[in-house]
């Protein structure tokens, strides 16, 4: 018994440890990226000079996004591995705020840590790499008509960017439709483990109920995310263009296809404000919009998994009295 007391206070001394190391980090990104806007900008606040006012609102519709996407990803679960709506919620909101200073993609292994930790339904590694993958898939179509209306929009210098996402997007629909049956392809079934992936995948995400229903939420959570960019586009003073607001979003989108460079603050300023400037924004404006995005984004991720964890440890403790009344 003595033995158990000390490894759980252990793991718990652990968990704190961690966290701990999670927030400094976060912040430490945070600051790097504010000092580096100050820097390029000489503003000692992103939102400085901003209209408040819009700018609470393209903080609204950017965690309306999270709340989206996690109901979005839980329908991707099998039915009876599926967890709550709040332990979605709180690992998608963990994953988006790690984001900011992970590099490599790092943010599914926060992702599949919170998910993991939280209590409710058992739910398996494979099963939450299937549901991860499946919700890529998903999360490009839902993609695609907003890059059809940034491609045919915009200038002809993000026409050959944009192509390439509308051809991902047009990837996944072909292999959402081909279902189980992409493991029978002569370059995936020459390896086993390949084609048992891609029909454990192909499975998950074909054209189910559940599939469509994740492709509305994920859609409701492009277009939420499209309509933060514009409001805070406008709050910026850069003017009302939702153009302007699909074109950031679908070049990040590129970027994050790639995971090298996905991930970091610096990173993620640095492309938003590439994209602005190459729209023609002057620099001042361009560098700030990347910084106050970057903020309210994280700023609605943190949000968002603190929501989630409080409503997952809420769940968790009222389940038995829950499970009572209903077998009553």
């Amino acid at each position: 018994m003595t033995r158990l007391l000390s490894g759980h206070s252990a793991w718990r001394r652990s968990q704190r440890l961690h966290r701990s190391i999670t927030i400094v980090v976060c912040a430490i990104g945070v600051v790097v990226a504010v000092l580096v806007g100050r820097r390029l900008t000489s503003t000692s606040w992103p939102l400085e000079g901003a209209r408040i006012e819009l700018a609470l609102a393209a903080g609204a519709a950017y965690l309306a996004s999270f709340v989206f996407r996690a109901l979005g990803w839980q329908q991707l679960f099998p039915a009876t591995a599926r967890p709550d709506r709040s332990r979605c919620l709180a690992a998608c909101g963990a994953a988006a705020a790690s984001g900011v200073v992970l590099p490599f993609r790092l943010d599914y292994v926060v992702k599949i840590t919170t998910l993991r930790r939280l209590g409710g339904v058992t739910v398996g590694l494979e099963a939450i790499a299937v549901s991860i993958l499946s919700l890529g898939l998903v999360d490009a179509v839902a993609m695609l008509p907003l890059a059809i209306t940034a491609f045919a929009t915009s200038g002809a210098i993000f026409r050959a960017p944009l192509a390439v996402v509308m051809l991902f997007c047009l990837g996944c629909i072909g292999v959402l439709t081909l279902g189980p049956k992409l493991g029978r392809l002569p370059l995936i079934g020459r390896s086993s483990r390949l084609e048992g992936i891609c029909h454990r995948v192909g499975g998950s995400a074909a054209r189910t109920r559940a599939t469509f229903n994740a492709g509305g939420f994920l859609v409701a959570c492009w277009s939420t995310r499209a309509l933060g960019n514009t409001l805070l586009l406008w709050a910026m003073g850069v003017g009302f263009s939702p153009t302007f607001a699909l074109v950031i979003l679908c070049m990040a989108a590129a970027a994050s296809i790639l995971p090298i460079t996905a991930g970091g603050a610096i990173v993620g300023v640095g492309a938003t404000s590439g994209v602005l400037l190459a729209l023609g924004v002057p620099m001042r404006e361009a560098v700030n919009f990347s910084l106050a995005s970057g903020l309210l984004l994280t700023s609605s991720a943190l949000v968002a998994a603190v929501i989630g964890i409080c409503g997952s440890l809420l769940f968790t403790t009222n389940r038995p009295r829950l499970v009572r009344a209903g077998s009553a």
